[in-house]
């Protein structure tokens, strides 16, 4: 077949291998001068099926007018597949559906809209990266290889990885509040005080603020924020009566408190669960009720759930069991601590995966051991490893790589600071020493397993 054919118009000029139609100077293999009207090429698979004149498949299509693609156009506009660069305004209906690999820069003038549902729609495996708006929450989420997170919205600066242990006992009741870089070594600082003296209290946070519920026998809630210091604000009231002894875990928005033990009207063990929304001040409200009515027992959170293991009815507890922070209702069966024991209710901390509990007493015996499980999933404690000393009544907080454990009464009170990495397994090491040695004390950080969910 002849590469070139000439004498079909007066409007088809050749020039140096380059060919016009409706001009005399072509610029490029083939040059037309106004519109081309094509029918039926729908068939043929859209623009990635324009071939040179030779034959060859054009591997680059490019559309520089202004181009409405909709769910009823026809032609090679109804699908679209190949490299297509559009350098003009493109107009895609709400009708039409537009499937894109890989985007490498998107520029945005005015919005665009990302993937809306609630909590349980989530997908469970997507790839890392993935962005939704959770509409439980009202909040951006992103998944990162492992786990749904909370987009932050603020910068924590050097205040990232801190922990607050406030109030606790010396031997009298306290109002101290200090402080620890959890992500360093060394001795913990003050860092300012709590509304009223108290110990047995427990704490639960945000990435913001930190919050003190209980202790004493009372019904107090405080709160500080985490980044500065200063003396705590009151934040309102339990839902019931004074208690001490109860166990706090929360996810980024929401504080759930756990059990306990209150004296009035009567003393009497507590299976109430109340909880708070952090960033909202006023009184707790009820949640539900613990699998088992128990007190001192630890809690943890991965963001999702909150889990209680131990604590004592009487007797003695192994139980673990949990509720979903998102939703309101009573506790369901987990599994069982290695070890029965109670006296643990600030020792157990988490990353966003693991749940460590830690110390307690088993009868008269102190314990040192730690135990962990995968809060995701339901089933018996595993042992990790053990304390470098036996004690109870110690205040944990953690990042998602390191879990802390200050404090405690062995049988006095104790000024040790231990830490573990939460993700492997084996005894705790030295960290440094509380400047005031304190037991029954309640401990949160800013950046906790149950931060970044829900």
């Amino acid at each position: 077949m002849p590469s070139i054919r000439v004498g079909f118009s007066t409007d088809l000029n050749i020039t140096g291998g380059l060919t016009g139609i409706g001009t005399t100077n072509p610029t490029a293999r083939l040059d037309v001068a106004g519109q081309i009207a094509v029918e039926d090429t729908a068939g043929s698979g859209g623009v990635s099926t324009f071939r040179e004149y030779q034959g060859f498949s054009q591997v680059e299509a490019k559309i520089t007018n202004n181009t409405l693609i909709d769910n009823g156009s026809s032609g090679p506009f109804s699908s679209l597949s190949g490299e297509i660069k559009i350098t003009g305004e493109t107009t895609v209906s709400s009708g039409s559906t537009v499937e894109v690999g890989k985007t490498k820069t998107l520029t945005v003038t005015d919005k665009f809209a990302v993937p809306l549902g609630d909590t349980n729609s989530r997908d469970n495996t997507p790839e890392a990266g993935t962005t939704r708006f959770n509409q439980d929450f009202g909040t951006l989420e992103f998944f990162d290889g492992n786990n749904w997170k909370t987009v932050n919205s603020y910068a924590r600066g050097g205040a990232a990885g801190r922990m607050l242990i406030g109030g606790g006992v010396t031997p009298g009741n306290v109002t101290t509040i200090q402080k620890i870089n959890i992500n360093t070594f060394g001795n913990s600082e003050f860092f300012g005080d709590l509304t009223e003296a108290r110990s047995n209290v427990t704490s639960c946070s945000s990435a913001i603020r930190g919050i003190w519920a209980g202790g004493a026998y009372q019904n107090t809630i405080d709160y500080v924020a985490i980044a500065s210091g200063g003396t705590g604000a009151d934040f309102g009231n339990l839902s019931t009566t004074n208690r001490g002894y109860l166990s706090g875990a929360s996810s980024s928005t929401r504080g759930v408190f756990g059990g306990g033990y209150t004296t009035s009207p009567s003393a009497a063990t507590v299976d109430v669960i109340d909880y708070i929304e952090i960033g909202t001040l006023g009184n707790a409200l009820d949640f539900g009720n613990l699998f088992t009515g128990r007190y001192s027992a630890g809690a943890v959170s991965n963001g999702v759930r909150a889990v209680w293991g131990g604590g004592m009815d009487p007797p003695i507890k192994s139980l673990i069991d949990y509720v979903t922070i998102s939703s309101k209702g009573n506790a369901v069966r987990f599994g069982d601590l290695t070890v029965a024991r109670r006296m643990m209710a600030e020792s157990a901390c988490s990353n966003n995966v693991r749940g460590i509990f830690a110390g307690g007493m088993q009868d008269s015996a102190l314990l040192s051991v730690m135990d962990y499980i995968t809060i995701a999933t339901e089933g018996n404690a595993v042992y990790f490893g053990d304390l470098t000393e036996a004690r109870t009544r110690s205040v944990s907080g953690s990042t998602n790589t390191r879990g802390l454990w200050a404090g405690g009464i062995n049988p006095g009170n104790s000024n040790v600071i231990d830490y573990a990495n939460i993700s492997s397994t084996g005894n705790a090491q030295d960290f440094g020493d509380l400047n005031l040695a304190t037991g029954a004390a309640g401990g949160c950080s800013d950046s906790h397993g149950g931060l970044g969910g829900f």
